[in-house]
């Protein structure tokens, strides 16, 4: 099993939807573009939310395995995905690559 490297690419904000359906939080989410995890096959990172993981780890898991090549061709890198967040909210997108180090 092969480690799996989560990079945080784009984070997005719809205050419109935030306003009309969102009752008032005081924090949402930690993360920054260009920030990287490292999952060590399918564990979670510390630090990564429960929810994109959630939304994330089934890629994770089969990359992990040495699953490619995901929607035949979607992505350029077969040994890769891009995946969101399911915050309607503020979607974080990540790109998610097999790395050539073994988990341990």
């Amino acid at each position: 099993m092969k480690k799996c490297r989560i990079t945080v690419v784009r984070m997005a904000r719809y205050d419109d939807l935030i306003t009309r359906y969102e009752n008032p939080i005081q924090h949402a989410c930690d993360l920054r573009e260009g920030q990287v995890f490292v999952a060590n096959g399918w564990q979670r990172p510390d630090g990564l939310c429960l929810s994109a993981w959630e939304s994330m780890s089934p890629f994770v898991m089969a990359l992990a395995h040495g699953g490619e090549d995901f929607y035949d061709g979607w992505m350029k890198n077969k040994k890769s995905a891009m995946i969101s967040c399911n915050d309607g909210f503020r979607p974080v997108s990540f790109l998610i690559e097999a790395m050539e180090e073994d988990s341990e």
